[in-house]
Formats: structure tokens, sequence, C-alpha cells
């Protein structure tokens, strides 16, 4: 939809990896002025022929797109480093859903997931979250390295969703499994580098304290948690044990995809201190710019919600701009100190 004349190709189609891998540099060239590579992390020699045609044609249009993030990073910063955009395309936001689409109750909304196919195809999410995890295991872990223990790695990505929104405590996962620490921490980095899951770190002035302290888990898409918990419905979801957690999750995770679709850094955090004092999202957007948030599952709204969010602001009140609520409420004329928003409306608030 973004560029309707490039010429398009999917790495995924046999007959058109064969055809270009007769002459890459040359199909490269023919098209140059609008060319669209689905699937680059199939092919990633292609980047080679890329960059000796983007050297010759500094106007060259080319965009490239994959899912294996590890790889086609180094890749291209080794060929392309100085000539790229790099953008982020975490699944379907909110606001990208139509209408009829967004008229799905809460707990509808987060057992589908944001995958396009549950969406866009009407796949059952069951269906369509089992093929991507089996997919994911099979292939695409395998790509990014060799998983010696496969079955113990199945485990900790359901360990993982069972832990959203908890500091991360890779350590207790490693007694759990009975797999090394190191292990641990390498199969989280491919979590992230895979775009299954992400770490949140915790907020401090102090940039190095950030660094070293713990951070929070959360998956990238909430239907996938739905499925490894064992969630098979709506109505199973709406009395989960973990049902908050999700949401918060979902939450977070549509920060993010704001963040990112309008090219923007990741500058999304959660503070957390000794006393226990907790604002699930915070927003550092430069010098005196701070905005927090503090996440739901409610439709209703209640004093002691706030506390934390003010407690936050007397530690940094000159910086502080905005604290609210979001929740899963649509009347938004409550005169509160902090105010509140439904999560919908995101991309309106922020």
């Amino acid at each position: 939809m973004v560029f309707p004349n490039y010429h398009y190709v999917n790495l995924e189609d046999e007959t058109t990896v064969s055809e270009m891998e007769l002459n890459r540099k040359g199909f490269i060239e023919r098209h140059c002025n609008g060319l669209i590579i689905d699937e680059v992390q199939r092919m990633p020699e292609i980047l080679d022929a890329v960059q000796v045609v983007v050297d010759a044609n500094p106007h060259a249009n080319i965009v490239l797109t994959g899912s294996n993030n590890l790889q086609l990073t180094q890749k291209v910063t080794q060929s392309l480093a100085g000539r790229t955009a790099m953008l982020t395309l975490l699944p379907f936001a909110v606001a990208e859903l139509t209408a009829d689409d967004r008229a799905l109750d809460d707990f509808g909304m987060m057992h589908r997931g944001f995958y396009p196919a549950v969406w866009a195809g009407n796949i059952p999410p069951q269906d369509l979250y089992r093929q991507y995890y089996n997919t994911y295991l099979q292939r695409d872990i395998q790509q990014v390295m060799n998983i010696r223990h496969l079955a113990e790695f199945r485990k900790f990505i359901v360990i993982s969703a069972s832990r959203i929104g908890c500091e991360f405590n890779a350590k207790s996962i490693s007694n759990e499994l009975g797999v090394s620490l190191p292990t641990i921490q390498e199969w989280m980095n491919v979590l992230e580098a895979t775009y299954v899951a992400f770490r949140l770190q915790p907020f401090y002035r102090n940039i190095g304290k950030r660094l070293v302290k713990t951070p929070k888990v959360y998956f990238y898409d909430v239907g996938l948690v739905c499925y490894l918990l064992g969630i098979n419905d709506a109505h199973q979801l709406e009395t989960h044990p973990l049902r908050g957690q999700i949401f918060e999750n979902m939450v977070v995770a549509e920060v993010m995809k704001h963040q990112f679709n309008h090219g923007l850094d990741n500058n999304v955090y959660f503070y957390r201190d000794r006393s226990q004092h907790e604002v699930d999202i915070v927003l550092d957007e430069g010098l005196n710019s701070l905005r927090a948030f503090e996440v739901k599952l409610s439709p209703v709204i209640h004093k002691d919600f706030y506390k934390s969010m003010q407690y936050f602001k007397s530690l940094f009140e000159q910086e502080t701009r905005q604290t609210q609520v979001i929740n899963t409420g649509r009347d938004n004329s409550d005169d509160l100190m902090a105010g509140h928003f439904n999560y919908r409306d995101i991309e309106n608030y922020l």
C-alpha cells in the first residue's frame, strides 16, 4: 500500500529464488528504482548484491523486509551501514483494525492477538498460533542458533509466557529447568531477536542503573501468550488468574507499537523502588518530559489506582507532564486528578 508501484518479490517463492540466484545483481539493477524484497532472511547473501547496486545507483529505492532481526542486522551493518533506514513493524495495533473488529469485547481482543492473518484471513487464533509456534521452533530458531535442548527451550518459552509483567529472574528459571544461567540468558536474547518477547527496562535517571537493574518480560503478542498458557477461548481468559497481566502486556505492547510506528526510539520503561511503589509505563521523552501510566483491567476507576503515579510525580514533579490510568472503561468524564482513557484510544492520547 505504501509503495504500490514497486516491483514485489517474495523469497519464500522457490521460482523467484531460482531466478535471482542466476543473476542477483542483474535482477536488482533492473528494478532498483522501486523494489520490495520480502522474507530477505531466506537469502541473506543478496545483500552483497544490493550493496553493489546501491553504490552504483545512489538514488536506488529498495525495501527489504524480514523476520530474523539478528541475522539481518548483522548483515546490514556489515554491507549497508549508513545507507539504510531501519523500521520495526510489530503486529497490528488496535488503531489499525477496522471499526467492526474494534467492536470485539476486551477479552476477545486479547485472545485473538494481533497477527495480521487472524484478522485479515479470519484464521482461528488457536490454529494460527499453533502453526506459528511449531514453525518458529522447527525453522526460525534453528536459523538463529542451534538449540541443543529443544524440549527445555519449549518449557522456557511457556515459563516466560507465564511470567509476563514480572521481573525476569534468569537464575530462578535456570534452577527450574536445570539449564545453565548463561543458556537462559542466551535463550532470552533469541526470543528478543526473533520478536517473540522483549525486556522492559526499569526507569532511572542514572543511565548506568537502568542497564544493571532487573527488567520485566513481555511478549509482543498476547494471542501467542494465550496459546502458550492453554487459554482456548475468550471465556476462559475472562476468569484466568493471569488475565490482568495479559491485559497489561497488551497495553505495554500497544505503547511500543505506537513508538515504532511513528519512527520513534524505544523510550518505554517501568518504575519500581524498594518500597514497592510501581508505575507500569514511563515514557521518557527527554528533558522535563516524563509521562506515567498505570494499567488496570477495570471499566471503573478507583482513587487507589493513582497512588503510585502520585508518588512518582512527587519524585519528578518538575518533569512529569502526564499521569493517567489506561483501562477498559469507555467513560472519560471523571474529574480525578490523573484522569484515564481506554486502551483502544492509545493512538489519540500518546
